[in-house]
């Protein structure tokens, strides 16, 4: 199914399958997905605002030009996904799925990263410094992190990762 042009507003898509759809020029504002699965579709320009879909699933899709704006999009799934121009704000991405995702031209602002799992994703060059990151899962090698854009309080959160211990200084 082609959707072209289109606005859904305020719907309510319970465990529709839209998988291997195309979507161009669609927006989707306060819309609720409960169990639905647009893996393999083509989303191209398209628009979550105000959004609610915790575990939609992207799976081996291709998202271009997607906007993301205060939406709750918590455990989605874009494995094997090939994300391009995707930009996210005030958006809940915690314990998204992004494994083996090609990320290019990726921008996120205040968006919730908890306890996400980046296996085989390239984060390099995406800023993720006003971003939660708390808990985000790598490979042990931490090749994901390389190149990431982070402020120095996350960069103390990482050294974790690394079994970095920093010492406080004492004030007297």
């Amino acid at each position: 199914t082609v959707f072209e042009g289109v606005v859904f507003r305020s719907c309510t898509f319970d465990a529709v399958n839209l998988s291997n759809c195309t979507f161009t020029d669609v927006l989707f504002s306060g819309c609720r997905f409960i169990r639905c699965d647009m893996g393999k579709s083509w989303l191209n320009r398209c628009d979550f605002r105000s959004c609610s879909a915790p575990g939609l699933t992207f799976l081996k899709g291709r998202l271009t030009g997607v906007t993301m704006v205060d939406s709750q999009m918590s455990y989605v799934d874009f494995s094997e996904a090939t994300v391009e121009h995707l930009a996210a704000s005030n958006t809940n991405l915690s314990e998204a799925n992004i494994y083996s995702t090609r990320l290019r031209h990726v921008a996120l602002d205040q968006c919730d990263l908890t306890r996400a799992t980046v296996f085989r994703s390239c984060l390099s060059g995406i800023d993720l410094s006003t971003c939660e990151i708390a808990g985000i899962r790598v490979s042990s090698d931490l090749r994901e992190l390389r190149g990431a854009i982070v402020s120095e309080e996350q960069a103390v959160q990482l050294a974790a990762l690394l079994g970095i211990k920093i010492k406080e200084e004492e004030w007297l």
